[in-house]
């Protein structure tokens, strides 16, 4: 495939992965909004649009400028914003060129930072993961507060990141569904319907129950990585997207890979068999990670020398966000249009 590293797209799996994801949704009676800063790519979001997702989910407003640019109408900004004139400048162009624009919040001081702005607004609920997000028994008076600004408020959201742990995939989407619904019935003592209850991660979608919520989003299904391997979350065959890497040397009996951190991300979570896996060598364990190299310990004989291998990252967000395009396996590129759209 050439340079080294690079991020490999393997077409046949990421289609069955938005097939998968898709027919679970509608067999829940769920809207699907999935999360596009993941692919941060405009051909996958039409992929997932043409399989029935109602819009995208996107973590920044420079991620929905370029959504928007090609044509995705209908984003939803999950993540609470403080905007400045700029922002607005930029909300208000969005909304210009067509795009139904949904923003999160969770204080009356953000919101009003957002009054007068061609926005909808929904409530972030903490459900477990103590990111952002205020209690769900507080989101009827903060709805009723963002109301008397003259905001639109469409409902609730949270995000279970706390399915990210060994285990817990379960009780985080319990935790997630009892706190939609404790958030959905203060807003409507608050007088305000919550005709949104959006929600859902990859590691806890499988868990979701019908009518826990209105709106899935999940992000990494299309790919899968190595977390969610080990996880459990997925198998080997859903595994879309690998860093092609070419084996550089032998030292000390361990092979050494020209993907480091600048191709894979450096995200290694404190239950992790290590760096991120091989997806030819199950057995195979990536023990160091510098910047651009990676020392796997290899079971058995070691790949030759100039060989390509394909590593799973950790976290493959961050591996997509680190590159400029996926190759397909004919040979085909697609950009990572979003890349680096951090604000």
């Amino acid at each position: 495939m050439g340079v080294t590293p690079y991020l490999r797209l393997d077409l046949d799996v990421l289609e069955r992965n938005l097939d998968a994801m898709a027919a679970h949704a509608r067999t829940l009676g769920l809207a699907l909004r999935p999360h596009a800063k993941t692919h941060k790519c405009p051909q996958i979001a039409d992929m997932q649009l043409a399989r029935g997702a109602v819009g995208l989910t996107v973590a920044t407003i420079g991620e929905a400028e370029v959504f928007a640019a090609a044509g995705a109408g209908d984003r939803f900004i999950a993540y609470p914003l403080w905007v400045d004139a700029d922002d607005a400048d930029r909300l208000h162009r969005l909304a210009e060129g067509g795009v139904r624009l949904r923003v999160g919040c969770d204080s009356a001081e953000a919101g009003a930072q957002l009054r007068g702005l061609p926005v909808e607004l929904v409530v972030e609920i903490d459900s477990g993961h103590h990111r952002s997000g205020v209690a769900p028994a507080a989101a009827g008076t903060l709805a009723s507060g963002l109301a008397d600004l003259g905001m639109a408020v469409a409902g609730v959201f949270t995000f279970p990141g706390h399915s990210y742990s060994p285990d817990e995939a379960s009780a985080a989407a319990a935790d997630e569904a009892g706190a939609l619904a404790l958030a959905a019935a203060a807003m409507t003592e608050s007088g305000i319907s919550a005709r949104v209850m959006s929600g859902g991660s990859t590691p806890s979608a499988a868990r979701v129950q019908a009518g826990s919520m209105t709106e899935l989003r999940p992000g990494v299904y299309v790919f899968g990585d190595a977390q969610q391997l080990e996880l459990g979350t997925i198998d080997w065959s859903q595994l879309a997207l690998t860093v092609g890497s070419r084996v550089v040397s032998h030292a000390r009996g361990r092979v050494i890979a020209d993907a480091g951190s600048k191709a894979l991300g450096a995200d290694r979570a404190p239950w992790t068999s290590g760096y991120g896996r091989v997806l030819d060598e199950p057995e195979a364990r990536i023990v160091a990670l510098s910047e651009h190299h990676a020392t796997i310990e290899w079971p058995g004989a070691l790949p030759a020398l100039g060989s390509t291998i394909r590593i799973v990252p950790n976290h493959v967000c961050s591996a997509v966000n680190l590159a400029e395009e996926y190759v397909l396996p004919d040979g085909g590129r697609w950009p990572v249009a979003a890349r680096g759209r951090n604000h």
